[in-house]
């Protein structure tokens, strides 16, 4: 496994990594916006095909993660940790004293990960995420750098 930052030319192929780890995913479009912004922009492969993205900003002195998948194939195996440690020291490295992240509601694992990593819940935003007939909160949480 490989973690290495993403290029432009790749947004269609991390769009279709995500469709494979939720229902919800960002699209084509969405990867390229973010290239268009700057963001930084990470991802895992394994033997050439990405496996886990990340997504992230920086405004003066704190950061956002603005999305994180791995495939549901390599999900389970640490990479989720991984990435999101890589986005800590980069963010770190970059002056930011805080990350700020907001996570399903209903996302279980992924808030387990974010505690384990001094991450905090700090707010929710109600009806937030889409989710069939119904939608979901997102719950706002935070980690000091």
């Amino acid at each position: 496994m490989t973690l290495r930052p993403a290029l432009a030319a790749e947004a269609e192929r991390l769009a279709a990594l995500e469709a494979t780890a939720t229902a919800y995913g960002w699209r084509a479009r969405q990867y390229g916006d973010s290239f268009a912004a700057g963001h930084d922009v990470s991802v895992i492969e394994s033997d050439g095909q990405p496996v886990g993205v990340a997504v992230w900003m920086l405004v003066i002195d704190e950061a956002e993660l603005l999305n994180i998948a791995v495939a549901r194939l390599y999900q389970g195996r640490g990479l989720g940790r991984r990435l999101l440690q890589s986005v800590l020291a980069d963010a770190r490295a970059a002056g930011a004293r805080r990350l700020f992240l907001e996570v399903r509601e209903g996302n279980a694992p992924a808030r387990a990960l974010y505690r384990s990593l001094d991450f905090v819940e700090t707010g929710l935003r109600k009806n937030y995420y889409p989710g069939g007939a119904d939608r979901e909160h997102a719950v706002l949480m935070e980690c000091t750098l």
